[in-house]
C-alpha cells in the first residue's frame, strides 16, 4: 500500500447525505474480483440516465471539478451493505481523501485498508469547507496526516482526529499483509523451530 504522509488535491463538494454503497457502486457492476476498474461505475445511477447518457448537472460532470482528489460530502457516507468495492471505486476514480461529518463504520474500515483516508469533522466545519470550495474554482485542500491538519488554498485550516493505529499504517504504507511482514523474522524463527513433522511419542516396543 502506498504511504500517505502529505497530500494536496482539488476538492469536490458532493452535497448529499446518507449516500450508501449501492449509490457509490451499484450491485450490477460487482462482477470483477480485482480492485481496478470500478472507477467508471462510481455514482453510476447519479451520473447516467436509464439510456446510459450522462446527466450533465451531476457534479462529477462539472468541468471545474475534473481531476478532483478530495471528496467533501455529508453525514453517514458509505452506509448500507459492507461491499469493499465502494472504496475501490472511489480510489480508482482518483479520490485519495474523503471529508464528512460521519462515515459508516465498515466502509470507513475498508477505506483505511486501501490507503483512502476518511476524515470526520464536526458538521459546522464541513459546512465551512463546502462554502469555501464552492466559492473558489480550483480550490485545493492540503492534508498533513502526521500533524492531522487540513489547510485550504485560502489559508483556512483545521485539525482532525484519526485512530493512532490506522494513522501508523497509513504513514508507513502498511496494509494487512505489510503488518504481517513486520513480524517476518519472528515467523521465520517459529517455522524453523517447528520444521520437523509432529508425531505422538511412542515407546521403542511400539506401545
Amino acid at each position: 500500500m502506498q504511504k500517505f504522509v502529505t497530500f494536496k488535491g482539488l476538492a469536490l463538494p458532493l452535497d448529499m447525505a446518507h449516500v450508501d454503497t449501492d449509490q457509490i457502486v451499484p450491485k450490477q457492476f460487482l462482477k470483477r474480483v480485482q480492485r481496478e476498474g470500478f472507477g467508471e461505475y462510481l455514482f453510476h445511477g447519479h451520473r447516467f440516465d436509464a439510456n446510459g447518457d450522462p446527466i450533465d448537472d451531476f457534479i462529477l460532470h462539472h468541468p471545474r471539478y475534473e481531476g478532483a482528489e478530495v471528496l467533501l460530502t455529508r453525514e453517514n457516507f458509505g452506509s448500507g451493505s459492507s461491499r469493499e468495492h465502494a472504496p475501490w471505486a472511489l480510489m480508482d476514480y482518483g479520490f485519495r481523501v474523503l471529508v464528512a461529518p460521519s462515515f459508516a463504520d465498515i466502509f470507513k474500515g475498508n477505506c483505511f485498508k486501501i490507503g483512502l483516508l476518511p476524515i470526520e469533522l464536526d458538521s459546522r466545519l464541513v459546512d465551512e469547507w463546502f462554502k469555501r470550495v464552492e466559492a473558489q474554482e480550483g480550490y485545493r485542500i492540503e492534508v498533513d496526516l502526521a500533524e492531522q491538519a487540513l489547510t485550504g488554498d485560502d489559508g483556512f485550516a483545521c485539525f482532525f482526529q484519526v485512530d493512532p493505529f490506522k494513522k501508523h499504517c497509513l504513514l508507513n504504507g502498511l496494509d494487512e499483509i505489510g503488518l504481517t511482514l513486520e513480524n517476518e523474522a519472528e515467523i521465520e524463527a517459529y517455522e524453523q523451530a517447528h520444521a520437523a513433522p509432529w508425531q505422538a511419542a511412542v515407546n521403542p516396543d511400539g506401545s
